[in-house]
């Protein structure tokens, strides 16, 4: 099959020929019909994760995915061939990844059925970021009223936070810098945002907005501990890039370091979300497998929302 392999780390992803993976003993084998790149994938492709999993090579990258069940393995229950089902690959080592012709999945983690209303594009990009951004937000669990700073409003993550946010009735304080950016930003809901840019003194915008502190901030970029000297005493945090309590100064708030729980529970709640139309994954950009190096380049130059890849 085709697939986005590296030989080595860091490296600049390629499209090769490797064998197709077969299911075993509780695993689903998934015809792969859309993938999405997240910084997870970056992370790999730059060696970040070196020594933090385990790398087996020809490594074929990649963790989202939206497609139709092709086979089952041994003792698999609750899914049947044809299936379309989406999710994340949430396996311990790095190395059969999703941005493929075909992947194998855990049937009991990491994978949903797609229900009407969701489409395999948006079902393909839905997974990590949702799940990230949903986990993020229920760790803050802003009341109704109270104002939320998302630090990577642009990006897949902070795009489906930003709307989850404003869905629960927080006063949303957004990072964008004026232009192209502020207007995807503003897109995203009908609910009132306030923007600050990030390219200028930003902990003086969001203290103009919000001069006691801001009640949460979701950590998706930027330099976490100086964001949250911007909470107000028992504001709250919540770091998607490894961000803990020992590194923040500032006394009296809680952090929280947030690993994406992508269980069947919450990646059935959010297509949900996506099918009654409550939520928008926001793709910007679809790019065939063979030019998965240049999505690659473009999330890397900082494209905004998600970036879509075509496997089959």
């Amino acid at each position: 099959m085709r697939a986005v392999t590296l030989d080595s780390v860091p490296a600049t992803p390629a499209v090769t020929e490797v064998d197709a993976p077969r299911p075993e003993a509780g695993e689903l084998l998934v015809k792969v019909t859309v993938s999405s790149i997240n910084g997870f994938d970056a992370a790999t492709v730059a060696g970040y994760l070196q020594g933090v999993m385990d790398h087996r090579f020809p490594l074929v990258i990649g963790k989202d995915f939206a497609g139709a069940v092709e086979a089952l393995g041994e003792g698999v229950d609750g899914f049947e061939v044809g299936q379309p089902v989406f999710g994340v690959v949430m396996k311990p080592f790095l190395g059969t990844g999703s941005l493929a012709e075909y992947v194998t999945v855990s049937a009991g983690y990491g994978v949903a059925p797609i229900p009407e209303g969701l489409g395999v594009r948006e079902a393909g990009a839905l997974g990590l970021a949702g799940t990230a951004a949903l986990d993020s937000l229920n760790a803050v669990a802003p009341a109704d009223g109270e104002t939320v700073l998302i630090s990577g409003a642009t990006g897949g993550v902070g795009a489906l936070a930003v709307q989850l946010a404003a869905a629960r009735g927080a006063r949303v304080i957004a990072t964008a810098r004026p232009g192209a950016e502020a207007d995807f930003v503003t897109g995203l809901t009908d609910a009132k945002l306030d923007l600050v840019d990030y390219t200028g003194d930003l902990p003086a915008q969001v203290r103009a907005l919000a001069p006691a502190g801001v009640d949460a901030v979701l950590h998706l970029a930027g330099d976490g501990a100086g964001l949250a000297s911007l909470l107000r005493p028992g504001g709250r945090l919540a770091s998607t890039l490894g961000l803990t309590a020992d590194a923040v100064e500032t006394s009296g708030v809680t952090v929280h370091t947030i690993m994406a729980d992508t269980n069947p529970q919450t990646l059935t709640a959010l297509a949900a979300q996506v099918a009654s139309g409550a939520l928008r994954v926001p793709v910007t950009a679809t790019f065939p497998l063979e030019q998965a190096p240049e999505a690659f380049a473009a999330f890397g130059a900082g494209a905004l929302g998600k970036l879509a890849v075509t496997c089959s």
